[in-house]
């Protein structure tokens, strides 16, 4: 029987290798069974060729390409993909996958046909009846030019993959589908494509039209208006690239950065929020896997729900060109998600989908999901990437839907670092999912992540939550090594015992996971800037970070940008910065406060009129008052630096707050004032945390410096020297290794009034000239580098 289109042989042509129908039939059954499920759902007669022959009726002396080049001019081409169709050497790859996709490619319909709905299809219709080897993947989708995509007939278990049978029985399918919803997808999408081919074939002048509008005239010729339109066609081409190259190059030039914004819960119980949530969560998570994507991060999407503007004004406030909306339904076990791409730019809607399925396989569906974007975006995905993404955390709903609960609590901790109580419910909930699934490895790393930000936010069991977070981070990689999440975790420790190259392998296999974590680059760029003193990488990992965070997190971050680049004397940078910072939060006692730092160490006595007009806000803030502590005993106003050291205590006191420094300076302002008792009290305070955090890491500089100069100030002039000497030896190693090195506070060694008994040692006076001297350097190179970024603020 011929194709429904004149000049085709056959509308669907079935390709297999003959080994996946031996067994048991299955191919012979699918087809039968497709042919059944064609007949109930497009009226006209559609047309399968299936050789069922072994030989495919070939013989040897018979001529392969000839044979087939008429059987391949089909509208439709069907792989059926298992674990060994994926051969360059097999009769099907060779002469049937690869013999189309050239027929498709020089066909007058291409190989993918634009649908009714808008979307784009290709007239390659692939059926898996396996999960695919990495390098077959691969291989196939080389081949195609783009992620693979099809309709899967998967039965699995544990230890099970195997083609899915009429009789198989989801409940018991890890995959959850069912054998003839999978066949009427099947035939749906081949309905789907015909109708689009009859439509071109039928109204060919529209495709014309999309290039030009001719201009309405009378003809005595109805070849005329076709060579007429044809002429304006080519003539707007040709001027289009000779004179207006952007508008071609728009599309093909287009960042893929896009923002994933919070979904909205249509389902009539709002308890269901939490399940939306985590799915809007993990969609925007696989997203960020892949390193061809530039993914805007979760906290800087939330400023955005329940928003009523324009989606090109949030893309433009989060500097990105496509948006992904979406809205979800969740009835019993039954789920339903909705989803549209926009390319914000041009404000036009790209893609959209439905997607409908159980609960059950929800990850399925959120892995498709975000897989159909890339490729709507034209990504690329490695193969390690679409592991990743394809990967399954639990197979437990319950353990999921408490997940997405612990992650709604986190989250409102990291948009508040006040709000103790959410990030305290994450972590029972995050315990609870594991009652449910012992394994459930993003579980143990979220509760180990919990003990990371107590071990920042919380002044005491310092030491109980170090352990805690390494525990849980390696609980969640020994049951799942690929864990991004676990790797920054388990650097953060590593960072704070001291162990810094083991520190920079776990960051860096985090960011190699997963690109596109703006808190992953923050924690490497402080390991770079303050313990490896690698200044560029540094900077590049800031930059990185504020260029992924536009949330609450943004202005803290570009204040600490500008401070960094205050360190190497570019005041300029640091104040544009600082402004930036200012616009975004409005905060003017943060603006000021930087500016006090700005101003520090260059000018003392308008540093302190900077904290005075900090204080007349904010009688009670604490870096005003340490500022104007500093600022005050480097000017020799001791008095005045008594009475902000009593202000300081007063606050530490009221919030229970203990600081890992300053304790000395408050001393030495005790001290200065004849306030003898109270001095030697805060002296051997700051002693004693110091030595606390040198147990954990020996080589912490912050640490030894600061007991340095308690040294100092106590007249232990040699244990003073000697600690010196431990860190100019490490500074003297690097910079000859080449690193530009990261000496900034100990440059300033020079201005801090506690080194007053041993400012004349031949050492320390040495020691400050080769501070400076690498300061210099730093400060010529550090110079270059912004110029050539074109990043210098004149």
């Amino acid at each position: 029987m011929p194709s429904i289109i004149e000049g085709y042989t056959y509308d669907i042509f079935i390709s297999y290798r003959q080994n996946d129908n031996k067994y048991d039939g299955w191919v012979t059954e699918f087809v039968d069974n497709l042919n059944k499920e064609l007949d109930a759902n497009i009226k006209d007669k559609v047309s399968v060729y299936f050789d069922i022959n072994p030989t495919d009726g070939l013989l040897e002396t018979d001529s392969v390409d000839k044979s087939l080049e008429g059987k391949l001019r089909c509208l439709i081409f069907i792989p059926i993909i298992s674990r060994t169709y994926c051969d360059p050497k097999s009769f099907a790859w060779q002469h049937e996958f690869c013999a189309f996709l050239k027929l498709a490619k020089e066909d007058k319909f291409g190989r993918d046909i634009k649908l009714a709905s808008g979307n784009v299809a290709s007239r390659i219709l692939p059926v898996k009846i396996h999960d695919l080897d990495p390098d077959d993947t691969k291989l196939i989708e080389n081949e195609l030019g783009e992620v693979l995509r099809g309709i899967e007939f998967i039965y699995k278990e544990a230890g099970v993959n195997r083609p899915l049978k009429p009789d198989d029985d989801a409940k018991e399918n890890l995959n959850k589908t069912n054998y003839r919803n999978q066949i009427n997808k099947v035939a749906n999408a081949i309905k789907e494509i015909i109708s689009a081919i009859q439509h071109y074939s039928q109204h060919p002048e529209e495709i014309l039209q999309e290039v030009s509008k001719p201009v309405t005239t009378h003809h005595k010729s109805k070849k005329t208006p076709i060579i007429i339109a044809s002429v304006v066609a080519l003539v707007l081409i040709i001027l289009g690239i000779l004179f207006i190259p952007k508008l071609f190059k728009q599309s093909e030039e287009l960042e893929k950065s896009i923002a994933v914004l919070p979904f909205r819960n249509d389902s009539s119980d709002p308890n269901n929020q939490h399940f939306i949530d985590g799915t809007m969560e993990a969609i925007l998570d696989n997203l960020c896997k892949i390193a061809d994507l530039t993914v805007k991060s979760r906290t800087s999407v939330e400023q955005f729900r329940n928003t009523a503007r324009p989606v090109r004004e949030i893309a433009n406030i989060l500097d990105v060109n496509y948006i992904l909306e979406g809205s979800g339904q969740k009835d019993g076990n039954d789920i339903r998600l909705y989803v549209q791409l926009i390319d914000a730019v041009n404000d036009n809607h790209i893609w959209s989908s439905p997607y409908e399925g159980l609960a059950d396989n929800i990850f399925k569906l959120q892995s498709q999901i975000s897989e159909a974007i890339a490729s709507e975006l034209k990504a690329i995905i490695s193969p390690e990437e679409k592991q990743l993404i394809e990967k399954i955390p639990t197979t437990n709903l319950g353990a999921s839907e408490l997940f997405y609960q612990a992650r709604g609590e986190h989250l409102k901790f990291l948009m508040d670092y006040d709000n103790m109580d959410g990030l305290n419910k994450a972590m029972a909930f995050y315990r609870q999912a594991l009652q449910l699934d012992s394994t459930y490895a993003q579980a143990y790393s979220g509760i180990a992540w919990g003990y990371m930000n107590k071990y920042n936010v919380q002044a005491n069991l310092k030491t109980n939550y170090a352990d805690s977070m390494i525990f849980y981070a390696n609980k969640a990689l020994n049951y799942y090594d690929r864990l991004d999440e676990a790797f920054w975790v388990r650097g953060y420790y590593y960072d704070i015992m001291g162990n810094y190259e083991s520190a920079l392998k776990e960051y860096d296999k985090a960011i190699e996971i997963n690109p596109n974590n703006s808190r992953f680059y923050t924690s490497r760029a402080n390991l770079h800037l303050v313990k490896l003193w690698d200044t560029f990488s540094a900077f590049e990992d800031r930059i990185k970070a504020v260029q992924l965070e536009f949330g609450p997190y943004r202005s803290a971050m570009m204040r600490s940008l500008g401070s960094n680049f205050h360190d190497f004397g570019f005041n300029e940078n640091a104040r544009y910065y600082n402004e930036e910072a200012l616009k975004l939060d409005n905060d003017s006692i943060s603006y000021l406060r930087v500016l006090i730092w700005i101003e520090s160490y260059i000018n003392d006595s308008l540093a302190v009129e900077l904290c005075d007009k900090v204080l007349k806000k904010d009688p009670s803030n604490l870096s005003a008052l340490v500022g104007s502590l500093l600022c005050y005993e480097r000017l020799g106003m001791y008095e005045n630096a008594y009475q902000s050291a009593v202000k300081i205590l007063k606050i530490w006191e009221e919030q229970d707050y203990s600081p890992r420094y300053d304790w000395d300076y408050i001393g030495y302002a005790f001290l200065k004032t004849g306030h003898l008792s109270e001095a030697s009290y805060y002296f051997e305070k700051q002693t004693d945390l110091c030595e606390e955090i040198l147990k954990l890491d020996p080589n912490d500089d912050m640490a030894n410096s600061a007991l340095s100069r308690v040294y100092a100030v106590l007249g232990k002039q040699e244990e003073a020297i000697k600690l010196l000497k431990m860190i100019n030896d490490k500074t003297e190693v690097r910079f000859e290794n080449g690193t530009i090195s990261s000496v900034v506070w100990q440059y300033k060694l020079k201005f801090d009034p506690l080194w007053e008994n041993i400012r004349e040692d031949p050492f320390f006076l040495e020691m400050i000239r080769r501070y400076e001297y690498i300061y210099n350097i730093t400060h010529e190179k550090f110079n270059s580098w912004l110029k050539e970024k074109d990043m210098l603020k004149e």
